[in-house]
């Protein structure tokens, strides 16, 4: 990485969940999560809706089961890892209530 990219902080238990996701999850997020650093974005990522500018989710999925991981590049100086969870809903896209309220309260501590 050059001069021009962002540190990564890794809030409370985010690094450790995303560690359990299966290895070519996790090469997908590290990519993307580098790419932020750098001030790009992934493919595989979009804005978050209903939690302002600059909250980013990664979204992969393997063996059937859907994998995210949420971010923000909100600060000029680093990218925040906020939460990385498996959506274990079988209905619906939305991101559970308690993943949301998590995050939320993660932001808030950047």
């Amino acid at each position: 990485m050059g001069d021009q990219s962002k540190p990564l902080y890794w809030m409370r238990s985010s690094k450790r969940d995303l560690k359990t996701f299966p290895d070519d999850v996790q090469d997908v997020m590290g990519y993307a999560l580098f790419l932020a650093q750098a001030g790009d974005r992934h493919g595989a990522a979009k804005q978050m809706k209903g939690l302002g500018a600059g909250v980013v989710e990664i979204i992969d999925s393997y063996d059937g089961d859907a994998y995210r991981a949420v971010y923000t590049v909100h600060f000029k100086k680093a990218v925040y890892m906020l939460h990385a969870f498996q959506k274990k809903s079988k209905r619906g896209i939305a991101t559970p209530k308690a993943d949301i309220d998590l995050i939320k309260s993660r932001l808030k501590r950047c």
